[in-house]
């Protein structure tokens, strides 16, 4: 069986609870009648100690007598519920609470040695024979200058001290049973705001390594717990997100492969088996040719969007004239430009523009850009580009007068295999991977990638990149 939290938390509960009464029971009761007696013989001794310097003294001293002392001891006993005499230090008791004075009668305490208190003030016992029980005695000297003339004794029954001792100890098993439901407070709420939202998490993070991403918990705490439980919720919602744009990734690659080679093989096999007559083969190898194209393409645009989506992807940094980067890109479109009739406008700041950044790959930009912008022109339109210089940044911007994009697909435009509905009439050979691809990159500089459509009137992309330290030294 699992041992778990809780389990340990109960058990070391019981533990507590366990070795909590065993040291009330023993060491607390032990401590108590300690503490009672050695309390009980401090306030007898002193009581004893004006006892012997009033009364007692006065007694040896022939200043009163012995009927006259007598009766204050019968109240004093009475006072201090216990038993009081004065002794000679032969172990003679001279007077004694409980019993009338008697001179012709003595009685002494046989074995008395005034040795044996040397060093203490009180003892525990019968008191050499004296009584029937345990008694608590102590004792203070009666002296008359440095003479020792005899001992004022009081004694206390110890039951009675076991009975105070009781209470005491009494009221500390209350005590520890109070700790013990405060304790017990404590593990309910343990269970409540702990241990129960532990489990919960607990069983969230079984779901989702079962693979159920779209299992959903919540713990209404505002706590680290709560904090952990949102960051799982998070955590799970974006590998569903994930996932799911996997399926999507998946199924948009299968249906743009199947299409080509769909036709590839379809007028192979049409070729092959004569349905083609030999004349036409030329125009048809021309279409699989054009075909074969489009999957080579596909393929490649699949593998730079992934090598720009693998984390830590190396950028060859240099600083670059991007005016002369756009003017060479531009020369690639001279023929499309032409076949459509489309004049591009060029606006760019100064004759060289240095920025920092990836040369090969921001020429990618902008020969998607620049693809995107002459395939979705209308026949004798503008295309514009421009760079500008702001706040050390330059900001290059192409714009079109297209078809437009609509407003609802705006967020949807960067997503892979996108193709708006206005589109997919012009753009016959398209991946719908181009955007993607240029906005990873921009991404990749540290930049950023902005849209601004308007449907049936143009697209405009603008993107920011770094102004180079030696546009400063050449100035």
């Amino acid at each position: 069986m699992r041992k778990t939290i809780y389990t340990k938390f109960i058990f070391a509960y019981l533990l507590f609870a366990l070795f909590g009464f065993m040291v009330v029971a023993t060491f607390s009761s032990r401590a108590i009648n300690n503490l009672v007696t050695k309390t009980e013989a401090d306030k007898l001794y002193k009581e004893a100690i004006i006892i012997a310097d009033t009364y007692a003294k006065d007694l040896y001293g022939s200043e009163t007598s012995l009927e006259s002392v007598k009766k204050q001891f019968d109240i004093l006993a009475l006072y201090f519920d216990s038993t009081l005499w004065i002794m000679n230090p032969s172990g003679l008791i001279v007077l004694s609470s409980d019993s009338p004075v008697d001179v012709e009668n003595p009685v002494y305490v046989n074995n008395f040695n005034p040795a044996d208190n040397i060093g203490g003030y009180y003892k525990v016992g019968n008191f050499y024979g004296m009584f029937d029980e345990d008694v608590l005695s102590v004792f203070a000297p009666i002296t008359d200058g440095y003479q020792v003339l005899g001992y004022v004794t009081i004694h206390k029954s110890v039951s009675e001290l076991k009975k105070l001792s009781e209470k005491l100890l009494t009221l500390s098993y209350y005590l520890f049973i109070i700790l013990f439901v405060l304790s017990l407070i404590i593990l309910i709420f343990f269970t409540s705001n702990v241990y129960r939202p532990l489990r919960k998490i607990t069983k969230a993070t079984e779901e989702y390594a079962a693979g159920n991403l779209r299992y959903q918990f919540q713990i209404d705490s505002e706590d680290e717990l709560g904090y952990l439980a949102a960051s799982l919720n998070y955590m799970a919602s974006e590998l569903s997100k994930g996932e799911d744009n996997q399926k999507q990734l998946v199924a948009n690659v299968s249906h743009d492969f199947r299409s080509p080679l769909t036709s590839i093989k379809g007028y192979s096999e049409a070729m092959l088996d004569g349905t083609i007559p030999p004349e036409l083969h030329n125009k048809y190898l021309e279409i699989v040719t054009n075909e074969s194209d489009r999957l080579i393409k596909l393929t490649n645009s699949l593998l730079t969007l992934n090598n720009l989506n693998t984390e830590g992807m190396i950028l060859e940094l240099t600083d670059f004239d991007i005016n002369t980067v756009i003017r060479k890109t531009l020369a690639t479109f001279e023929g499309s430009c032409q076949k459509k009739k489309i004049t591009v406008n060029l606006t760019l700041t100064g004759d060289q523009l240095f920025v920092k950044g990836d040369m090969s790959k921001i020429q990618q930009v902008l020969y998607n850009l620049l693809d995107n912008a002459i395939k979705f022109s209308n026949k004798n339109s503008e295309i514009f580009v421009e760079t500008k210089e702001k706040h050390r940044k330059v900001f290059v911007s192409v714009k079109d007068q297209g078809i437009g994009i609509p407003k609802e697909s705006l967020n949807q435009i960067w997503d892979r295999f996108y193709k708006t509905d206005l589109s997919r009439g012009k753009d016959k050979k398209g991946t719908g991977l181009g955007l993607s691809i240029t906005r990873e990159i921009i991404r990749a500089h540290g930049e950023n990638i902005n849209v601004i459509s308007t449907e049936g009137e143009g697209t405009e992309f603008i993107f920011t990149l770094t102004l180079s330290d030696i546009n400063d030294e050449e100035e």
